[in-house]
C-alpha cells in the first residue's frame, strides 16, 4: 500500500469529523438489515462501524444491547453487568441507548461515576475481581470502543463472565438474536427513557479507577519504578487511559509526564497514518510522530490506543519499538523475573507473531501456546495460569500477577507501558537495548504484513484452504518445512494458511471487512529475503486459490 503524503503529518482541519453530525446520524439513519454492510457483524473484537455508513446506529446498539440481555437470560447469568466506554464521539450515545435497553430489562448495570471513560482492562479486571471465588450471581461487561479505528467509527463488544473477549459461540449466538432484531425494528426490544434508566434503581455508578490503580502492585514492581526515578512520559492519544495516569503517579510517587492530556472527538491533536487517516494505532511510527519526536526527554515513552487494551513504547536508543519486537524483550524479562510464576507455564503468542518469541522461549526451556489470531484464544489460560503471557503482533497483550494468578483476561496496554519501565528500573537498560541483546543472540528478524487483493469468493476459499492445496516445495531457496491451516497448540482453524522454511515464513489470512487479504511474512536473513518471501508468498496463495 502506497505511504500517504500526509503520513507522520498534523492532522489537517479538512479531515476532521464534525462530531455533531456524526452523533445526529447515530439517531436518524437507518439501517437496512438486508444490506450486508449494514447488519450487525461481530468481529474478534465486537460489532464495528460507523453512522455515516448505516453500520453504526442507534437500531444496532438497541439489538445488540437486547441480544446480550437475552443471551444472560438465557445462560443464567444474574450479576452486575460493568459497562465501559471510550472517547470516540458517538461510544457517549451508544451508551445511553444501551442503558435504556438494559435498565428496562432490569439488568444490574454499573458504569464510571461522572459519566467519565473507562479502559477495557479496567473492566475485564473488575469482572474477575466480582467473579473471584463466587458460583451464582456471576458479572459480564461490556466495552463501547472501535478500539484505535478512525474518529468516525463506533464499537460495541462484550466480555462474558471469564473477564475475557467473547468467543465464536458467544458473538454468534448475539449476533444471530440481534440480526433477527434488527430486521423487525426492534419491535421486541425493551426501552426506557434514558432519564429513567440513568435513575433506575438497577443502574449504579463506580469508581473503576482508584480499585485498578491500587491493585497495579500486585502485577508490575512499582516500587522498582518509584525507586529507580525514572523520568517517564505518557500519551493516551485522547483515549479512555487519559485519567488514569496521574492517580498512578499519586499513589506510586511516581514521574510520568502526561504530554497530551487532551480528549477531542475529532483527534485533531493525532498525526496522520500510513494511509492518510486519522488513526490511535499506538503500534505505528506515523500515528505516534510526536510521542517519538520526545524520545530523548524521557527514559521511556509510551501511549495506548483509545480502549488502552494496546500498548506502543517508545525509547531513547530505539524510538517506537516495533509490537513483535517488544513483545520478545517483556517475555524474556518476565520469565525471569518473576518467581511466583510455574514453571510449567507456557507462554502465548498468536501465530503471526514473530518467530523471535518462539526462539526466546525455546531458549529459557519454556512451551509455547501458539494459537489463531484473537486474544480470545488466551482466555482459558490466563484463567488457570496454564499460560503466564498471553500477546497479539497488533501491540496487545497481558500476563499474571506476581503470584500466579489471573490479571485480566483482556489485552492491558497500561500494565505493558508500565513494564518497560520496570524492565527499565531493574535492569539498567530500556527495552530498546534488551531487543539488540535478543537479536545479537538470536538473530535479526525482519517483519512486514502487507494488503492484496481477493474477491469474495477468494477470500472464502481461503479462509477453508487445506494445507494440500498448496503446491509449492521452497519459499524463498528453503525447502518449506511446514504447511498449517490449523494452530500447533489448539488444533483451531486459522483461517488461513501458514508456510514456513528454516529462516522465514508467511501466514495469510482474509480480511474480514475489505476485499483483500493479508500476508504476514518474516525473514531472519536480510530485507531481500524478506521481500522473496512476500513475493513468493502471493504467488502461492494465488495458485492456491486456482479452481481445480
Amino acid at each position: 500500500m502506497a505511504l500517504s503524503p500526509l503520513a507522520g503529518k498534523p492532522a489537517p482541519k479538512e479531515m476532521l469529523i464534525d462530531p455533531q453530525q456524526l452523533v445526529r446520524e447515530y439517531y436518524v439513519r437507518k439501517p437496512d438489515p438486508a444490506e450486508p454492510a449494514q447488519q450487525i457483524s461481530f468481529g474478534t473484537s465486537g460489532h464495528r462501524g460507523s453512522p455515516l455508513t448505516g453500520s453504526f446506529n442507534e437500531a444496532h446498539i438497541l439489538a445488540i444491547a437486547q441480544a446480550i440481555c437475552d443471551y444472560r437470560r438465557t445462560h443464567g447469568i444474574s450479576g452486575p453487568l460493568y459497562m465501559g466506554r471510550d472517547t470516540h464521539a458517538v461510544s457517549g450515545p451508544a451508551q445511553r441507548t444501551a442503558l435504556e435497553v438494559l435498565a428496562a430489562n432490569g439488568v444490574e448495570t454499573v458504569i464510571q461515576g461522572g459519566n467519565g471513560v473507562t479502559p477495557t482492562p479496567a473492566i475485564s479486571r473488575v469482572i474477575l475481581a466480582h467473579n473471584r471465588g463466587r458460583t451464582d450471581r456471576l458479572a459480564d461487561g461490556v466495552v463501547i470502543t472501535p478500539s484505535h479505528n478512525p474518529p468516525e467509527d463506533g464499537g460495541f463488544k462484550y466480555n462474558p463472565t471469564n473477564g475475557g473477549p467473547a468467543d465464536s459461540e458467544v458473538t454468534n449466538w448475539i449476533q444471530e438474536r440481534a440480526n433477527a432484531l434488527l430486521r423487525v425494528g426492534n419491535a421486541d426490544t425493551k426501552r426506557v427513557p434514558f432519564a429513567a434508566a440513568i435513575r433506575s434503581a438497577t443502574t449504579y455508578e463506580h469508581d473503576f479507577i482508584a480499585p485498578y490503580v491500587d491493585d497495579l502492585r500486585n502485577v508490575v514492581d512499582m516500587e522498582a519504578i518509584h525507586a529507580a526515578g525514572l523520568k517517564l512520559g505518557v500519551d493516551p492519544l485522547g483515549g479512555a487511559a487519559v485519567h488514569y495516569w496521574e492517580p498512578i503517579n499519586a499513589a506510586y510517587k511516581l514521574d510520568i509526564a502526561v504530554v497530551n492530556p487532551q480528549i477531542d472527538p475529532t483527534f485533531s491533536f493525532m498525526t496522520v497514518d500510513h494511509d492518510g487517516k486519522i488513526r490511535m494505532d499506538c503500534s505505528s511510527p506515523y500515528a505516534m510522530a510526536r510521542l517519538v519526536g520526545l524520545k530523548n526527554q524521557y527514559q521511556v515513552a509510551f501511549a495506548n490506543d483509545t480502549d488502552a487494551d494496546r500498548h506502543g513504547i517508545v525509547t531513547p536508543s530505539a524510538g517506537l519499538l516495533n509490537p513483535n519486537h517488544y513483545l520478545a524483550v517483556a517475555i524474556r524479562y518476565l520469565l525471569r523475573h518473576r518467581s511466583g510464576w510455574s514453571a510449567a507455564a507456557a507462554v502465548g503468542k498468536t501465530l503471526v507473531s514473530s518467530g523471535l518469541i518462539d526462539r526466546v522461549v525455546a531458549g529459557l526451556g519454556r512451551s509455547l501456546w501458539e494459537v489463531p489470531v484473537g486474544f480470545k484464544w488466551f482466555v482459558p489460560g490466563l484463567s488457570d495460569g496454564s499460560v503466564c503471557f498471553g500477546g497479539e503482533e497488533s501491540a496487545g497483550a497481558s500476563f499474571l500477577r506476581m503470584d500466579g494468578m489471573v490479571w485480566t483476561t483482556d489485552k492491558d496496554g497500561l500494565i505493558m507501558n508500565l513494564l518497560a519501565a520496570e524492565i527499565t528500573a531493574r535492569t539498567g537498560k530500556d527495552p530498546g537495548e534488551h531487543y539488540r541483546d535478543l537479536t545479537a543472540e538470536f538473530g535479526t528478524p525482519f517483519y512486514s504484513r502487507i494488503d492484496a487483493a481477493a474477491t469474495p469468493e477468494q477470500k472464502a476459499r481461503l479462509g477453508k484452504l487445506s494445507a494440500d492445496a498448496v503446491r509449492a516445495s521452497t519459499l524463498a531457496g528453503e525447502p518449506i518445512v511446514a504447511k498449517i491451516t490449523r494452530a500447533p497448540s489448539n488444533g483451531a482453524p486459522i483461517g488461513g494458511l501458514k508456510v514456513s522454511a528454516r529462516s522465514g515464513w508467511f501466514a495469510a489470512r482474509p480480511s474480514g471487512t475489505e476485499n483483500i487479504y493479508k500476508i504476514y511474512a518474516e525473514s531472519f536473513k536480510d530485507e531481500r529475503h524478506l521481500e522473496a518471501i512476500i513475493a513468493e508468498a502471493q504467488e502461492i496463495v494465488s495458485k492456491s486459490l486456482e479452481d481445480r
